[in-house]
């Protein structure tokens, strides 16, 4: 059976917090619905900025112990070459696995757009 281990941050990039899981999309929404567990509010854990896919259990468990001893420093040279700017994965992982994510609005409210019609000539 697969696993994932993975690397989730705050907004602000403070905290890296290394986990191992089997399925990462339900973990990320565990993570979203606790989101205090581990942290306060202001430093919620909501941003994958790396995982890797392992697959056997025992690999998964051996990695996830180096990685969990990691330095700051060595744990961000593990993410800069695959995600530079630090964006959050969890939007690829939705799109990958075909789950519908309703775009986020502006200011609480959705966007208006026009509808379009075809035009026949």
């Amino acid at each position: 059976m697969k696993r994932f281990v993975y690397i989730i941050t705050d907004r602000n990039r403070k905290n890296l917090h290394v986990g191992m899981c089997a399925d990462l999309l339900k973990t990320l929404k565990f993570y979203g619905e606790m989101p205090t567990l581990f942290f306060d509010s202001a430093q919620q854990l909501n941003r994958l900025v790396y995982f890797e896919e392992i697959n056997t259990e025992e690999q998964a468990m051996e990695r996830f112990k180096q990685v969990s001893t990691f330095t700051r420093p060595q744990k961000e040279r593990m993410i800069r070459p695959v995600n530079p700017d630090w964006v959050d994965l969890t939007i690829g992982l939705n799109y990958e696995s075909g789950i519908k994510v309703r775009p986020s609005t502006f200011g609480g409210r959705p966007s208006i757009q026009p509808a379009r019609r075809a035009v026949t000539f």
